[in-house]
């Protein structure tokens, strides 16, 4: 065990930089590096923002990142009780008998209608004598649903979802960020400092949840399109197929 402050106070003053400079190089408000400093972590925004902000800053000092950062996860954070299975409400038993009560009516029609059938065929086919000029008439799908075989082939299929394709580039700086599927505790797809000059790429069915510690070193296209809303300030994003969405900045 170690204390995080100190170590990253002395660190930062053993190489002879002032916060307004830190704040400058890693996009990260002085306050918050100041209670990083302190250990108030209660001032950060939420726990997400404690370890990019921790991680970012210990690498800028020249230290290992995730040696704080389990630090703070074995002294700090609390793990969360697991969710207890949701118990079927008395609503939906409801439905699911009123289901079962129709296919079962469903069924009955279905014999009844083929009893008739069987009947009329018996009589009809007796011969000329005992003909009762009974004629069955067959009815297409469409005449006994009330449209057209036309209309019915000129139904639009629904439309197919797209995925959300997101490609990150880093310019003129280090970006730490943190890349979930669709929520942010959804799976884990990336974490870490994204230096100058490299990309990484990204694809999810539905949506991808971002959370950015220096946005203003990237740059980003979803499908193909130029991104102009990335914030300039540490923020947690949603890129969906139609593109980027700010959630909230620090």
């Amino acid at each position: 065990m170690f204390e995080i402050g100190n170590s990253l106070r002395e660190a930062r003053l053993r190489q002879g930089y002032e916060l307004p400079r830190v704040e400058a190089d890693t996009k990260i408000r002085a306050k918050y590096l100041r209670a990083l400093e302190e250990e108030r972590f209660e001032v950060l925004p939420g726990e997400t923002y404690v370890k990019g902000f921790l991680r970012t800053y210990s690498e800028y000092l020249g230290l290992d990142g995730q040696l704080y950062v389990d630090e703070f996860n074995s002294r700090f954070t609390r793990e969360e009780e697991p969710l207890a299975a949701p118990r079927p409400s008395r609503q939906a038993s409801r439905a699911r008998a009123v289901e079962s009560n129709f296919v079962i009516v469903a069924l009955a029609g279905i014999v009844a209608v083929t009893i008739l059938v069987v009947v009329a065929w018996k009589f009809g086919s007796t011969g000329p004598e005992q003909s009762t000029g009974f004629q069955p008439q067959t009815t297409t799908p469409a005449a006994s649903t009330g449209t057209s075989t036309k209309e019915a082939d000129t139904t639009p299929p629904p439309p197919s979802s797209k995925k959300a394709k997101l490609v990150l580039y880093a310019e003129g700086g280090d970006c730490w960020l943190q890349v979930r599927s669709k929520s942010a505790t959804g799976k884990l797809l990336y974490e870490g400092t994204l230096q100058a000059g490299q990309t990484q790429r990204f694809v999810d069915d539905k949506r991808l949840w971002m959370q950015l510690g220096a946005p203003a070193y990237l740059k980003a296209t979803v499908n193909g399109q130029r991104v102009h809303n990335m914030p300039g300030d540490p923020a947690i994003a949603v890129v969906k197929a139609d593109g980027l969405h700010v959630v909230s900045t620090a």
